[in-house]
């Protein structure tokens, strides 16, 4: 309960602070590609059911939903801001929505794509399913888009057992220090 209310009152501080670089990212999507400013995906949230969540877009249309590090050359996907967006994780933004509503936490396991089902099935295994998925995640400060998947669900399962509000705020705040640092991010 405590982590709820935490999540709604960080998400609503940070849309108030962060509307302003929304609407111009939304803007510099809309200008720099065709198509819409939100990409919306299917992922797996808490018991394994399935959620749409937003990101700016960064990717051409037409690429495959799949991971990025699946793609043959990803590069060749993305739009004129997309590497910058992706970078910078300021794609991840609209995130805040799903927070907002509940479907995803600050902190948790990231959200797997419908189709990642080697990772749905590890998770499920070590009982991370049973998270809410988050904006970021112990397995993202420790490797991110690096990590092999028995790596990741080994640390989301670490995560699992150790969770707290100190905890949550310690990756909250080695999530800044990547993004400001640009660490493990593929693009």
């Amino acid at each position: 309960m405590a982590k709820r209310l935490f999540d709604f009152l960080l998400s609503i501080v940070a849309a108030l602070l962060l509307v302003l670089p929304i609407a111009t990212i939304s803007v510099l999507v809309r200008l720099t590609s065709p198509g819409p400013v939100l990409y919306w995906s299917d992922r797996v949230g808490k018991g394994n059911g399935i959620f749409r969540m937003p990101k700016f877009r960064s990717m051409r249309l037409g690429t495959p939903a799949v991971a990025t590090h699946l793609l043959h050359n990803p590069g060749a996907y993305l739009t004129p801001i997309g590497s910058f967006l992706r970078k910078s994780s300021l794609d991840e933004l609209p995130q805040l929505w799903n927070i907002l509503k509940g479907e995803m936490s600050f902190v948790g396991p990231r959200p797997a794509l419908f189709n990642q089902d080697d990772l749905i099935a590890l998770r499920t295994k070590y009982a991370v399913h049973e998270l809410l998925p988050g904006l970021t995640g112990w397995a993202q400060v420790n490797g991110r888009d690096e990590l092999p998947i028995p790596e990741k669900v080994k640390l989301d399962a670490e995560y699992c057992r150790r969770q707290s509000l100190g905890f949550d705020l310690y990756i909250l705040w080695l999530t800044f220090v990547k993004v400001v640092r640009r660490d493990g991010v593929s693009h």
